[in-house]
């Protein structure tokens, strides 16, 4: 029976048989009596070591089972295992020779948070994003084939990333190209019907085997010149399978269909990947785990221990302010809601980032009008511009770099057509933890070229409930994106205030530098204004920009500063340079932004000071500017 734990531990778990285990190597080498310890052993430690580092915790509890089936049975890094999404790693990565490594994870410097080919060769697949693992596994396997290596490509998928476009594209390809991939899907959610109990496991087991695949073969074949004795025996075959297995979808697909059957049964598991790892074709064995498994209390709230954050034993108790700040997801939510009040044609749309994304309260209040779409980001784009064709004002709520998926359907579904459509775009510039995977520094570049756009960037708590009204206002296609966490604690004001599009906010006069910062970097602006008595322009809008205020500020000052949280390349600093190119003046210009570069994983502010954009980063880079004999000449 596994242990069950109530609390995380705080000090490092006594695992005598995990501490020899430095490679899946190692644990083939155990004998099969002792792999239920590893599962207890591996299932502490990885409550210990998240615990330590903080991170995404109930999707690796619940495919601890899964995860030593997979490495003791297949010959990885031979065999390639391809995790979706990669939230439930943790436990892989701890097998794969990181074991000593997980307490660093999503840390500056440390693991990944996520599957990275350049971490491990047996990371066969980098991923952040859902729903990439079957194409990625079958183009392992068609790419093996052509190689003529004989290797298993398995892919691991959620039952919430099967709900994505790409899935069913890639399980329909592969059932054509009739390669040799093994397909698991992890249903922890009970999105996808499945029968519980010894019967299902029964007839997983069985129709897994070898003899039964043999007798089903030779059946066919035997009984080949009478198609209506096979054809009744084939009806028989899909009706037993039905009464465990509700859905046929993957048998008709042309998937053979093995379950559903319990992930934590670790004997039956073993059992069936031994079985399906010598078959022939594409299969795909449905199990059901439990999300959080072994943890009681995220057992009974796995949403809420999606992930946790570093446990602190010593930390003094927290001073709460008078008024504490508020996140700008809460703030778009509280939006949403308000503006719903007050007008019935409002309706809003979410691909799977309801509480991510602060919709609970709105989903609870216009249950009516709320509408998830599941992992599908284009299909959101597009039922959105299908809303507004009927008069209505629909709101897509979607994390930065998610909306990147649905850019086709931005441009010719919603843009094209310059359809009523607001996108409350959330997690813009860096994440910090998350990494390069989730990071929003692109949407302004691949945004801002789109006709029939405008792009709001607040920066603070109020500039964004207010933009968000004044883009919603707009008849057009419109995009505010706004980043992830707090902000700097501005008062927001519940009465809602048009502001005019392409008009920004001068804060600040003062000599010869002006500073144009857009979005949430304006507190590092406004501190390094001061020190270099800089005029400081809130900007608000990456397109249309404020255009008669940029003339004024090349007439009057020697150097004009942008500042961005997001790329250089096609920013809003690069919207600014175009500008007085087309208007054929050569104003001193510095762009402070993100380089031409991934960037990795950390926390923000340390992200902001490695690339200059905090405070002493931007007083350095403007101070040395104008030090430059260039700079100089060209103010002579």
């Amino acid at each position: 029976m596994a242990k069950t734990f109530d609390e995380i531990p705080l000090s490092r778990p006594h695992t005598p048989l995990l501490d020899r285990l430095d490679s899946p190597a190692d644990l083939r080498a155990l004998p099969r009596t002792q792999l239920a310890q590893v599962v207890d052993e591996l299932r502490a430690y990885l409550l210990y070591a998240t615990g330590q580092a903080g991170g995404h915790f109930g999707a690796g509890l619940g495919v601890v089972e899964l995860t030593v089936a997979l490495h003791y049975l297949f010959n990885t890094p031979h065999d390639r295992l391809v995790w979706d999404v990669g939230h439930q790693t943790y436990p892989h990565k701890i097998l794969t020779g990181r074991r000593e490594q997980l307490t660093t994870i999503r840390q500056e410097g440390g693991l990944s948070g996520f599957p990275k080919r350049s971490e491990s060769e047996y990371d066969t697949f980098g991923v952040g994003h859902s729903s990439t693992s079957i194409s990625a596994a079958l183009g392992m396997a068609l790419g093996a084939q052509m190689a003529g290596e004989d290797r298993r490509a398995v892919a691991i998928i959620g039952d919430g990333a099967m709900t994505a476009g790409q899935a069913f594209e890639a399980l329909n390809h592969a059932a054509d190209t009739k390669a040799n991939l093994l397909v698991i899907l992890n249903d922890n959610n009970m999105s996808i019907s499945h029968s519980v109990g010894g019967l299902a496991n029964y007839f997983a087991r069985i129709w897994a085997s070898k003899s039964y695949i043999a007798l089903r073969e030779g059946g066919k074949k035997v009984l080949s010149a009478m198609p209506a004795a096979w054809d009744f025996l084939r009806r028989t075959e899909e009706s037993m399978k039905n009464m465990v297995s509700p859905d046929a979808l993957f048998e008709s697909i042309g998937f053979n269909y093995i379950g559903p059957m319990d992930g934590h049964d670790l004997d039956e598991l073993l059992d069936t990947l031994a079985n399906l790892r010598d078959l022939k074709g594409p299969q795909l064995l449905h199990i059901y785990t439990t999300k959080g498994k072994g943890f009681a209390p995220a057992e009974r709230d796995p949403v809420g221990y999606h992930a946790i954050d570093k446990i602190e034993p010593n930390k003094k108790p927290v001073v709460v302010p008078d008024r504490p700040k508020v996140k700008y997801q809460d703030v778009f939510g509280q939006f949403l809601c308000d503006i719903a009040e007050q007008d019935s044609r409002v309706a809003g749309i979410t691909p799977a980032m309801c509480e991510g994304s602060g919709m609970v309260a709105f989903s609870q209040r216009f249950p009516e009008r709320f509408y998830d779409v599941a992992i599908c980001e284009q299909h959101a784009l597009t039922l959105a511009a299908g809303m507004a064709c009927e008069g209505q004002k629909p709101v897509v709520a979607i994390y930065s770099t998610f909306l990147q998926r649905a850019y086709d359907q931005l441009i010719h579904d919603v843009a094209l057509q310059n359809l009523d459509v607001t996108l409350g775009i959330d997690r813009a510039g860096l994440v910090g933890e998350d990494g390069a995977t989730h990071g929003g520094v692109f949407d302004i570049a691949y945004l801002r070229t789109v006709p029939n756009m405008i792009i709001a960037a607040p920066s603070d708590e109020n500039d964004c409930r207010q933009l968000l009204y004044s883009a919603w206002q707009h008849p057009g296609p419109s995009a505010v994106r706004y980043p992830r966490g707090t902000g700097p604690g501005a008062t927001i004001q519940a009465a809602f205030s048009d502001l005019p599009v392409g008009t920004a906010r001068v804060l600040r006069e003062g000599s010869k530098v002006a500073i144009l910062s857009f979005g949430a970097l304006l507190e590092n602006a406004r501190a390094a204004a001061e020190a270099l008595d800089a005029t400081l322009v809130d900007m608000r809008w990456v397109k249309p920009l404020d255009e008669p205020l940029l003339r004024r500020l090349a007439d009057q000052c020697e150097l004009l500063v942008t500042l961005e949280d997001h790329q250089r390349m096609g920013g809003a600093g690069s919207a600014v340079n175009e500008f007085f190119a087309g208007e054929g003046r050569t104003p001193s210009l510095l762009n402070l932004a993100l380089p031409d570069d991934f960037i990795h994983h950390g926390k923000r502010d340390r992200l902001l000071a490695e690339h200059g954009l905090d405070a002493p980063g931007i007083i350095a880079a403007v101070e040395a500017r104008l030090a430059s004999p260039r700079a100089n000449a060209a103010h002579a």
